[in-house]
């Protein structure tokens, strides 16, 4: 690393959260690790982000202005374009980093040379005892979720461990890994680009740390409401590109059995008023909710055959067989019933 440069580079993507990005930015301005740049990408925000990039208050921070909103994996990869340093943050503009984030992140990851991501312990925002996340655990049909995800935290999460992949609001990753295999897929725009990158990763032979000192509050779903349609439709739609794109062949072809598995279990948490689903049932009401699933059903399988080509263009990176890909999916495997019925 040459004299001078920053040893991590901080990339906030903003949207119409000039409020909550201030208090992100003045989270950064606290860190123990001092020996970092800052980059905001804006989205075409509307509501006078902007004027924050005259705020004296704030750390000073290299700003990429778009005219529109291009995505969460388009700004990432924009902010990635630009970034000096040898590791990678990432830092929702809804959340706020404990000064020792940073720190604690390089610290777990920097050490391995093969470990390429690490994790964030993420709580909520308005009750730090309740767990957000802490690093990211996956099902037979694609969907994820956060390890631990509405939980209260009593210390069941204080040790470094290997998770499947980091959750984007508070993540680390080393520049090396992200050359090697890519930055984020755009078409995701947004939700399960993280899974796709940390996949990828984890199929490319890197692998992800949990840092249980490395804690950010998080303010979940802020940005398009966590139960609005247009995060319903994301969250499905990508959970089939992420199957068609980098699941091994004979979880491909159960796909539609576990499938099944999840929307009977998620229709019973729906009628019990149990979990994501029953609380997503009292936003949307049922009609919405169900009207909401088929159009991302339809746009998921439409798009399966631009996936399928990426699946093709990732065997180069590749190092693990399909039999490795498949033990891989099971061990960081979400139990159904956490999956369906926890919700913090």
């Amino acid at each position: 690393m040459s004299e001078g440069r920053p040893l991590v580079s901080v990339i906030v993507v903003n949207w119409n959260r000039r409020e909550t990005l201030r208090q992100c930015l003045h989270s950064l301005s606290r860190q123990t690790l001092r020996n970092h740049e800052v980059i905001i990408v804006d989205n075409g925000s509307s509501d006078g982000s902007l004027k924050l990039r005259s705020d004296e208050t704030l750390p000073p921070a290299h700003w990429i202005v778009n005219a529109e909103n291009r995505g969460f994996g388009v700004a990432v990869n924009q902010g990635i374009a630009v970034a000096q340093a040898a590791f990678i943050a990432l830092l929702n503009n809804d959340a706020e980093a404990a000064p020792g984030w940073l720190a604690a992140l390089v610290d777990v990851l920097r050490p391995h040379p093969r470990v390429g991501m690490a994790a964030s312990k993420i709580v909520a925002f308005d009750d730090h005892s309740i767990i957000d996340k802490t690093g990211h655990l996956i099902y037979s049909d694609g969907q994820n979720r956060g390890r631990g995800s509405g939980e209260k935290d009593e210390g069941q999460f204080d040790t470094i461990d290997e998770v499947a992949w980091p959750d984007g609001c508070a993540a680390l990753y080393r520049r090396e890994m992200i050359d090697a295999i890519g930055g984020f897929d755009e078409d995701f725009f947004a939700y399960a680009d993280d899974a796709d990158l940390g996949l990828r990763g984890q199929l490319a032979g890197w692998t992800c740390l949990y840092a249980p000192q490395a804690v950010a509050y998080h303010r979940l779903g802020s940005t398009l409401g966590r139960f609005s349609e247009q995060r319903l439709f994301l969250i499905e739609r990508n959970r089939i590109w992420l199957v068609a794109k980098l699941f091994p062949w004979r979880l491909i072809a159960a796909n539609p059995f576990y499938f099944a598995l999840r929307s009977l279990a998620t229709t019973a948490a729906a009628l019990l008023r149990r979990g994501e689903a029953g609380m997503a049932r009292g936003q949307l009401g049922v009609l919405r909710l169900m009207r909401c699933i088929l159009k991302a059903q339809i746009a998921g399988w439409i798009g399966v055959p631009m996936m399928l080509r990426k699946r093709r263009g990732t065997r180069a990176a590749r190092k693990l067989n399909a039999s490795q890909g498949y033990k891989l999916i099971r061990r960081f495997q979400i139990p159904l019933s956490d999956l369906v019925f926890k919700a913090r």
